[in-house]
């Protein structure tokens, strides 16, 4: 599945690329994968990364499965006040 980097310092741990192409079906199982493929997201993820699954934030569920045909985008972390 194609994944959007939102941030440019997301894209930085990702060689750059605004794209990346993941496996997964699951949050878990996409940052595993990310990981795997670029291993400077290894920081970033313990730190925290959301994840926009259709239009809808994650960032502590990492067992929300993803359908096939989701439009997913990676953000920073958001923190809330």
């Amino acid at each position: 599945m194609r994944v959007e980097i939102a941030t440019s310092n997301l894209r930085a741990a990702a060689d750059g690329c605004s794209h990346v192409h993941l496996e997964a079906t699951n949050i878990r199982g996409l940052y595993a994968d990310l990981v795997r493929q670029y291993p400077a997201f290894e920081k970033l993820v313990r730190k925290g990364i959301a994840v926009a699954i259709n239009g809808r934030i994650f960032q502590d569920d990492w067992t929300a499965p993803i359908p096939a045909d989701a439009e997913l985008v990676l953000l920073p972390y958001i923190e809330g006040g």
